[in-house]
């Protein structure tokens, strides 16, 4: 595949992700891939200023500006429409959004836990790395899908594994698990503008890079 894949970035808060993915665009490590709108469910995501300097449009959809999620979900992917974007990737998004049958397998979202573990309603952010402790897991990691309209349920694209060590925190366990994300959303990313992913069913099939 020699086309550039459009994305519209999806978040909330911080905006690491999409420093992530802009930092990856600008020195070649992220390859055909143009993030041609950054939408954020917060007038005060720090986000938005990262897009800002990188010459990105935005969009700001709040939650509370709609009667329910449905009409949210139909104008944050209206949005998408106007931008002509391929992909959808939420990047610290944390509101519900019901996915139109046109964007199925078109949505892409990172869950900090190795899925179908520690996933689900109400597994977010430090809530999921104090559950990976308290239960004493081995291993945690994250894991690159495709959203669909069921919390943390969709086809699972990749995965990375990290140790959970004896004297981890929740924060010590999230660093670790974000360096993880860090490199695995980018490599699902690139996976799929190069026309190497196949969705079967639930399972996704990733050929080799050229």
């Amino acid at each position: 595949m020699t086309a550039t894949l459009r994305i519209a970035v999806l978040i909330s808060g911080g905006g690491t992700t999409l420093w992530n993915f802009i930092e990856r665009i600008r020195d070649g490590r992220l390859r055909r891939v143009e993030i041609a709108v950054v939408i954020s469910s917060s007038p005060d995501s720090r986000g938005l200023e990262f897009a800002r300097q990188a010459a990105i449009p935005t969009a700001v959809v709040q939650r509370a500006g709609f009667p329910s999620q449905e009409e949210f979900s139909q104008a944050v992917f209206d949005r998408c429409r106007q931008a002509a974007v391929d992909l959808v990737v939420m990047g610290g998004f944390l509101k519900r959004l019901t996915i139109p049958q046109a964007f199925t397998n078109r949505v892409t979202n990172i869950h900090p836990a190795l899925i179908p573990a520690f996933c689900g309603a109400g597994f977010y952010g430090h809530r999921v790395h104090e559950a990976v402790l308290e239960y004493g897991a081995k291993l945690s990691g994250c894991t690159v899908h495709f959203a669909d309209n069921q919390y943390d349920h969709g086809p699972v694209i990749l995965q990375r594994a990290v140790p959970v060590l004896e004297d981890d925190t929740p924060d010590t366990l999230a660093a670790r698990v974000f360096q993880a994300e860090c490199e695995a959303y980018p490599e699902a990313i690139q996976a799929i503008a190069d026309g190497r992913v196949r969705v079967e069913g639930r399972r996704v099939r990733i050929a080799p890079a050229p």
